[in-house]
């Protein structure tokens, strides 16, 4: 018998090998990204000290308003924008980007372009 894969497990033993080389400071935190079936986020995170220094999310009722009526990965690239801009505001300018485990392509990449237009550096 032919068995389904976990597709959410094969996500997070990637993710798990990922972040054994992938670390933030409160110089170059860590963006996190965490995808859900219908909405994105985004944290800043400091691994040193184990805080987060910024975050965004399309649940958000600032960033609601923004992306009414648009696409996922349109909003997920507004999302993108508006994290940037608030890491901006905090002082950070360079991230280490941590895609939590997803493919590199769709939502993912939309959010990190929008990061890159507000000026944040990979």
């Amino acid at each position: 018998m032919i068995t389904k894969q976990d597709k959410n497990a094969v996500r997070q033993r990637r993710h798990l090998r990922v972040r054994k080389l992938v670390s933030g400071t409160a110089e170059c935190p860590r963006l996190s990204v965490y995808r859900s079936e219908k909405n994105i986020y985004v944290q800043f995170i400091d691994d040193v000290s184990g805080t987060t220094l910024a975050s965004c999310s399309t649940l958000e009722k600032a960033v609601q308003g923004e992306v009414a009526g648009k696409t996922k990965t349109e909003a997920a690239k507004i999302v993108g924008k508006i994290a940037g801009e608030r890491a901006k505001e905090k002082g950070i300018g360079t991230v280490v980007f941590d895609r939590g485990g997803y493919h590199y392509t769709g939502r993912v990449q939309a959010l990190a372009d929008g990061a890159r237009e507000a000026g944040l550096e990979f």
